[in-house]
C-alpha cells in the first residue's frame, strides 16, 4: 500500500532522509520544471530505475495534479518499495508553494 503525502510532508521529510522523488509527467512538462532531484520516469525506464534503486528508500511520486500518481505509487509499492506516497496536489501545487525548488532541464 501507498500512502499520500501533502506538500508540507514532504518538504518536511526532505529536509530530515534522503528521499527519492519519480515524476510521471511527459518528458517536456518535466524539463520545463519540476521538483529539485526528481527523476523523470516513463515505460522507457522505469523496469531499469525498479531494479537500480534502494527499495528502503522513501519514494514519493508525483504527476501533475495527484491522480496519475496514486496508480504508480501502488504499483511501485507492489514492486517491494517499503515506503511509497502519492503527493497531493502534484507538481501544479508544488510549484504554486515551493517556487524555490524547482529544476529546470
Amino acid at each position: 500500500m501507498f500512502e499520500h503525502i501533502s506538500i508540507q510532508q514532504l518538504v518536511e521529510l526532505k529536509n530530515k532522509q534522503a528521499v527519492n522523488i519519480v515524476d510521471i509527467r511527459d518528458g517536456q512538462s518535466f524539463a520545463a520544471g519540476h521538483i529539485s532531484n526528481a527523476i523523470s520516469l516513463n515505460n522507457d525506464n522505469v523496469a531499469q530505475y525498479i531494479t537500480a534503486t534502494n527499495k528502503e528508500t522513501p519514494l514519493v511520486v508525483c504527476c501533475y495534479h495527484g491522480n496519475s500518481s496514486q496508480g504508480a505509487a501502488q504499483y511501485f509499492s507492489e514492486q517491494n518499495f517499503k515506503l511509497v506516497y502519492s503527493l497531493d496536489g502534484g507538481f501544479e501545487d508544488w510549484k504554486i508553494s515551493q517556487p524555490s525548488d524547482i529544476e529546470q532541464g
